[in-house]
């Protein structure tokens, strides 16, 4: 149910380290089975943030049930991430968030 994808121009080495605790953080965070979370890295040879390509990261999170209570809770967590994880401080992060109905979710030749 929860989706997110990283996207970055800054140099990751281990990207595949980085989605396994993404996973994690989100789960955790929205209180979901880290079974259903799905993450992506896709990182960018050039990438612009207030004029400059110094790092910056773009972030896409969604999931079903996905309300404005929780996203302050959750740009908090993601740039502490980012900034820990990544290195790009959290003022060169930008996060969108979707919430979804479950029925707008498909998943294994159904929806939720």
């Amino acid at each position: 149910m929860p989706y997110i994808k990283i996207q970055t121009n800054a140099k990751i080495s281990n990207s595949e380290e980085v989605l396994h605790k993404l996973s994690a953080l989100m789960a955790a965070e929205l209180g979901k089975p880290e079974a259903y979370v799905m993450t992506a890295f896709d990182p960018l040879e050039s990438m612009t943030f207030g004029g400059s390509s110094e790092p910056a990261v773009f972030i896409e999170c969604k999931s079903i049930g996905l309300n404005k209570n929780q996203t302050a809770g959750l740009s908090s967590a993601l740039c502490a991430f980012s900034n820990e994880t990544l290195q790009v401080p959290s003022n060169r992060v930008y996060i969108e968030f979707t919430g979804a109905e479950g029925s707008m979710w498909g998943w294994d030749g159904r929806t939720f």
